[in-house]
């Protein structure tokens, strides 16, 4: 990890992929540098003057995905609004420098914020890439359809962009998402790797400080510790670097980006006043956006950032969603990890009913973590009449790691489902439990010793994750 500052009870509170908790970076002034960046756009341009504004106003994309995402889609938020900002690691216009052997536009940030409805605080919750979760079926641009599976949450943007269609890739992304979360997205905004260097070079670089060496061979990147100016490849290698930086998570990198965005806002704050370093950086932020209609100009994204400048530092809350190593689970999966639940699930819920969540309220939530999954057993029984449903919930807790005893039809049809625990499980039933919405575990004398029993009724959605 890079930075100096100091830890404050605000901090995002998450657990690395060691198992262990890490103390969160500062983000107290961040929300400020985000509105600042947008502030920094408008004006700039503004001073430019009428050419350059409408120059500027139509470098932004719009890419319309409602028909892409359907009409089953979570309902709307209580109050406010759910805005997903995604990084594209699409490499046109670089050479070959990144990224060189990619097939697919690809995604390393994903971030969701979400400005509370009175105004008065915000919540950016940031998802690991290694995040394990099920991907939905998706369009994709050659008039083919990916099946539904279990992957990486960063391979949504790629199955939607495999042709290189922005649309799509944003469509993929926002039904994994709420899949995922059952949080509505209302607007997004992709970023990409077009504009990042462009940003950069123009205002002369961005100053980073790192308190260890960085040598990342995969990052193209080879720094010496202290603060110093990069640009060009140097900048981006920062931003890309993982594996040879603190402990190698993708967690750790969140933080490294954010605090890069907020030099880079600080930086081109001091340029406000040099035309051309200006319009260069303003040229190449605006080239490097993709928004839904609605946000596809200076003057919307200007109305967000106020929104969000209005805002006290302390109300604004940097968070990743609660997470452990999935090889708990699964012990043969190293390299991603498990949204950990319920303290996931309550975060989302807290987005959609519109209500605050803080660093401290998350590390209390995730203070426990629930039995690995590979430990509990489970039947589950068909209480539905339909043919295969307990079999379709047995294999999606399956990749999820739990061990499925047996499949079968229930007794008689349920109207709803149940979840039974004999003495000694209760701990395991919770845990289960946690990925089922809604129901809640029951202890039976009549149940199986050592195996959860789940009977499957119509109103089981399935289990998340």
């Amino acid at each position: 990890m890079t930075g100096h500052a100091r830890t404050t009870p605000k901090d995002d509170q998450s657990i690395s992929p060691r198992g262990r908790r890490r103390r969160g970076r500062p983000r107290r002034r961040i929300g400020r540098w985000i509105a600042l960046a947008a502030a920094v756009l408008v004006l700039g341009a503004a001073a430019a003057g009428g050419w350059a504004y409408t120059h500027l106003n139509g470098n932004i994309k719009g890419a319309d995905v409602g028909d892409a995402l359907g009409d089953n889609r979570p309902e709307a938020a209580k109050g406010g609004q759910n805005i997903l900002v995604i990084g594209s690691d699409s490499r046109k216009g670089l050479g070959d420098t990144y990224g060189k052997n990619l097939t697919t536009m690809q995604s390393d940030t994903l971030m969701l914020l979400h400005t509370g409805g009175d105004g008065k605080w915000a919540t950016v919750v940031s998802f690991p890439r290694d995040s394990w979760v099920q991907i939905p079926a998706c369009d994709r641009g050659n008039g083919t359809r990916s099946s539904t599976h279990h992957f990486k949450i960063n391979e949504a943007f790629a199955i939607g962009g495999s042709t290189g269609d922005t649309a799509k890739a944003a469509a993929c992304t926002i039904k994994t998402v709420e899949a995922n979360t059952h949080v509505r997205i209302d607007h997004f905004m992709i970023v990409d790797f077009r504009g990042f260097t462009g940003m950069v070079d123009a205002l002369g670089g961005v100053e980073v400080c790192p308190e260890q060496p960085i040598h990342d061979k995969k990052a193209h990147l080879d720094l010496k510790a202290g603060c110093q100016l990069v640009r060009d490849d140097k900048a981006l290698g920062y931003v890309r670097a993982r594996y040879s930086v603190g402990d190698g998570s993708d967690i750790g990198r969140i933080g490294r980006q954010q605090e890069f965005m907020q030099s880079l806002a600080t930086r081109a704050r001091s340029k406000l006043y040099n035309p051309g370093a200006l319009y260069g950086f303003l040229n190449s932020a605006t080239k490097s956006l993709t928004t839904d209609p609605a946000l596809a100009g200076i003057k919307p994204l200007y109305s967000l950032a106020g929104s969000v400048k209005g805002i006290p530092t302390s109300r604004i809350a940097f968070l990743t969603v609660p997470n452990y190593p999935r090889e708990r689970d699964v012990p043969t999966d190293k390299a991603n990890v498990t949204w950990q639940y319920p303290a996931a699930q309550r975060l989302f819920t807290a987005l959609t009913q519109d209500h605050e969540t803080t660093g401290a309220d998350l590390k209390k939530a995730t203070a426990q973590l629930p039995p690995a999954a590979y430990t509990i057993n489970i039947t589950v029984l068909n209480g539905t009449g339909t043919h295969g449903a307990a079999q379709t919930t047995a294999d999606r807790l399956t990749a999820l790691g739990y061990r499925i005893i047996a499949t079968g039809n229930a007794p008689a049809r349920v109207e709803n489902s149940t979840l039974t625990y004999p003495q000694g499980l209760a701990e395991q039933a919770r845990a289960l439990a946690a990925r089922l919405p809604g129901l809640i575990p029951a202890r039976s004398d009549q149940a199986a010793p050592g195996t959860l029993t789940l009977t499957v009724g119509p109103d089981l959605s399935g289990p998340q994750g």
